[in-house]
């Protein structure tokens, strides 16, 4: 009994000298601007305390000396510390319509952490990056795809990229007999919805991949609908289809910019934004689209499950999503080439993944003239490094965790 009392007294004390050292370790970490790799270490430890603290309390040993009471202070889990010289200041961006849930979402309380006033219109991948590349008219903007081969030369060493969000494109639909029920879809199928291939809801391919409800599919005409602006969702939706079905959507048909097979039939329709298309498909019976997830789960649209490289049909889960970058190298500075790595999540070949996710990118200079703006945009990717992926608007996941050291990398970067 006392050989046990004293093992207790032993694990108590580790456990003060092990928060000790991390209390000493965060003033060190954090005045020599290592606040990465401060987190990723500090996480580990406390992980470790919470373990032998809960083991402590939990556990009744019987013993014939008398009881110690051992307190334990943990350090708090890391958290944001604005400077107070940003309050005040606002910085601007804008584009894709995909990520813009999720930016809103950060903006709000970012202002509220920060006083920093974060605007963001949306107005799609290819608006947003002309407002920064070419306008200058933002201090940062939002593309589903990174630059291209040929932008990433043009703009070497100047711009910054990092793949901050991961989300998925859903293919929707509105047809009332089938109501409740998640159809089965697959790249080729879609493709040919959208090459005008198959006009009618109960057309024996959509049959055949849904013998569960073959008997209601309705004789409808089939209405596509699409972006009809320079967009990054549709770059992600046509990527996939071309991969998916590589000999029935050619790569003329691939980008953020399309002409439509489907729009020669008159069964085609056009629409602006996530935002369009989502609420085109709501007010249009036998209509089918394609929009960020977060869109639909806010309209309660129907989500077709689709047949990703493995041949599994998966529905768009938080895990599915996160499956899709299992395995994707991601380049470990912000100045790097992403254009490749955009391409290999999508129609991923991890056997989980929801074939149509994405990594979506932030674009900032490397510098910048306005020294305000500059530190402005540094909180921010700070504070998302630290505390931003604790807020995840429902139909978005944290991307992997190299990007939260992408992101200290470009905040350091834009204070240099």
């Amino acid at each position: 009994m006392i050989t046990l009392s004293r093992m207790v007294i032993v694990i108590a004390v580790a456990v003060i000298v092990t928060a000790i050292a991390v209390y000493s370790l965060t003033h060190i970490m954090l005045a020599s601007d290592r606040k990465e790799q401060y987190v990723t270490l500090t996480r580990t430890v406390q992980q470790t305390i919470h373990q032998t603290v809960t083991v402590l309390q939990t556990t009744t040993i019987m013993t014939t000396v008398t009881p110690i009471t051992t307190t334990v202070t943990v350090p708090a889990t890391v958290r944001y510390t604005p400077r107070p010289e940003v309050r005040g200041l606002s910085v601007s961006g804008a584009g894709a319509s995909f990520q813009y849930p999720q930016i809103a979402q950060w903006a709000r309380l970012f202002k509220e952490v920060a006083g920093v006033e974060v605007t963001y219109q949306s107005v799609g991948s290819g608006a947003g990056q002309k407002m920064f590349l070419v306008d200058r008219v933002t201090a940062f903007a939002a593309s589903d795809p990174p630059l291209t081969k040929s932008q990433y030369e043009q703009y070497r060493g100047q711009v910054m990229q990092i793949p901050w969000i991961m989300g998925a494109v859903v293919v929707v639909y509105n047809v009332p007999e089938i109501k409740g029920h998640n159809l089965k879809l697959t790249g080729e199928v879609i493709a040919k919805i959208y090459r005008g291939e198959i006009e009618y809801w109960d057309d024996p391919a959509i049959k055949e991949l849904n013998p569960d409800i073959a008997n209601i599919l309705p004789r409808k005409q089939i209405i596509a609908i699409h972006r009809s602006d320079s967009s990054g969702t549709t770059e992600i939706f046509t990527v996939f289809l071309n991969k998916a079905a590589p000999n029935i959507w050619g790569k003329d048909l691939v980008g953020k910019v399309v002409n439509w097979p489907i729009d020669a039939t008159g069964r085609g329709i056009g629409a602006k934004g996530n935002e369009g298309v989502t609420a085109t498909v709501l007010q249009t019976p036998y209509s089918i689209g394609y929009v960020e997830l977060s869109y639909a789960l806010e309209n309660n649209l129907p989500i077709a499950a689709i047949r990703n490289a493995a041949g599994r049909f998966v529905l768009p889960t938080d895990e599915a999503i996160r499956n899709a970058a299992k395995g994707v190298p991601i380049p470990s500075s912000p100045l790097e080439d992403f254009s490749e790595m955009f391409v290999e999540v999508i129609y991923s070949p991890h056997e989980g993944s929801y074939p149509i996710s994405s990594l979506a990118f932030l674009f900032v200079w490397r510098e910048y003239g306005d020294r305000n703006k500059a530190l402005a945009l540094s909180e921010f990717l700070k504070w998302i490094a630290i505390e931003g992926y604790s807020n995840m608007v429902q139909g978005y996941v944290a991307p992997p965790q190299q990007v939260v050291e992408l992101l200290l990398s470009a905040a350091r970067l834009l204070e240099s």
